[in-house]
């Protein structure tokens, strides 16, 4: 009986060993080591929502990859972005603005070289056209998400009340000014950044000549800058638009604004409540002089891109999440055209078959399409040089200066290069 006994205790033990190894082996399985990348954003809570979304499904795909996220609003994630690139602990992926390919390109040595993540990142849904924009020095560093540029949105309904026509030309505003002015309403709107860059487009069509010249350079003169004082002043004058620094966004939905010069990633944003009372909103042409072709003197650049950071330890993985950001089909049905239209064709193409390709954002993306805009330098959206413009103006406009004076006080303190 004890024979028996040790035999089946020895059996038992060899039983117990055999399930103990096999259990052990599934364990290290298991238990294999995620990769862990980063992610960071900027947006609003609708933004943050569908993007986490995303991540959830992409991480779905892709268990062996964690994505730890970053995000916060514009003002908070500017200034992080800057502390991140000086300390070398930026994100592995991260949406950049389009100025910042420039500023922190430091000699080809800012972001990582995306053609390199040819085995994980598909890049055939880009035209080269459309990749030149997070190219530098021939090295593609980023990828433009969508276009945007300066638009001119028109409360239609509003304009036909006062018997107004949607502006084309500019002297349309000033005829649009005097029927509204006894009404306290005002044709036309904008915030500082997007007056700066209208202005522009009247000084360029006037005065025949780019703001800058193609090494970058500064190609106005004192002159072509009191132009575009001057017809500031004008504007403030004839009560086309209240004062940059009078701006408030909730007057367009009060209808103390009739129009508004603002980004096409803007549009719903600014005209969404008009919209839904049943407004009609309508994007007028690109202003210009009679007899100026369609477009001249206005810019377009990226709405934002993505970009990987140089420091990543992880590569391809960082590729593939990427890659899933600009050409998923789950990524394109939860972002919609929020960020504006894809440039990516396999992106656009889901939202074709989706029906999301209408409304005033694709109208006014559509507009982009019908001319040859030129591409924004990012120096033209230089808060310091923008917020000196404009103390100078109303220096002007309150006379404190002379126009001569004031021009030529704001280019001596200009440092466009």
């Amino acid at each position: 009986m004890n024979i028996i006994k040790r035999a089946a205790a020895l059996l038992s033990c060899a039983v117990l060993a055999s399930a103990c190894g096999c259990s052990s082996k599934a364990k290290v399985t298991e238990q294999k080591k995620q990769v862990e990348i980063s992610f960071s954003w900027w947006g609003n809570d609708a933004r943050n929502k569908y993007t986490l979304e995303a991540i959830n499904k992409f991480e779905s795909l892709h268990p062996e990859i964690k994505v730890n996220c970053s995000y916060s609003e514009w003002s908070g994630y500017e200034k992080r972005n800057k502390v991140w690139m000086i300390s070398d602990t930026e994100c592995d992926v991260m949406q950049i603005n389009y100025g910042w390919l420039t500023e922190y390109f430091d000699n080809g040595n800012g972001y990582y070289k995306l053609r390199e993540l040819s085995d994980t990142l598909d890049l055939s849904g880009y035209s080269e056209d459309d990749l030149r924009y997070g190219t530098k020095d021939g090295v593609l560093y980023a990828l433009p998400i969508a276009m945007n540029t300066e638009t001119v949105y028109i409360n239609k309904t509003l304009y036909d009340s006062f018997g107004a026509k949607v502006p084309e030309t500019w002297d349309d505003l000033f005829a649009a000014a005097e029927l509204m002015e006894p009404k306290g309403v005002y044709p036309l709107s904008a915030t500082s950044k997007s007056m700066w860059l209208y202005l522009i487009a009247y000084a360029e069509q006037t005065q025949g000549k780019k703001i800058l010249k193609e090494d970058g350079s500064l190609n106005f003169t004192a002159e072509d800058f009191a132009v575009m004082i001057d017809f500031y002043a004008q504007l403030i004058d004839k009560k086309v638009m209240p004062l940059v620094e009078h701006y408030e966004r909730i007057k367009l939905d009060n209808e103390e604004y009739a129009g508004s010069v603002a980004w096409v990633s803007d549009a719903k944003s600014y005209f969404g409540a008009a919209i839904d009372n049943g407004r009609e909103i309508v994007i007028a042409d690109y202003t210009a002089k009679e007899g100026c072709p369609h477009g001249e003197g206005w810019y377009a650049k990226p709405a934002t891109m993505y970009a990987v950071s140089k420091n990543t330890a992880h590569p391809n993985e960082a590729g593939m999440l990427l890659d899933y950001l600009v050409n998923s089909s789950q990524m394109a049905t939860l972002q919609g055209i929020e960020k504006g239209i894809p440039l990516s064709s396999h992106a656009k193409k889901v939202l074709q078959s989706d029906g999301v390709l209408t409304g005033l954002q694709y109208d006014a993306s559509k507009k982009m399409d019908l001319c040859t805009l030129s591409e924004l330098s990012p120096v033209l959206e230089n808060d310091t040089i923008i917020n000196d413009f404009f103390t100078a103006s109303t220096d002007y406009i309150y006379q404190k200066a002379g126009l001569m004076e004031t021009a030529a006080a704001f280019c001596n303190k200009l440092d466009i290069s």
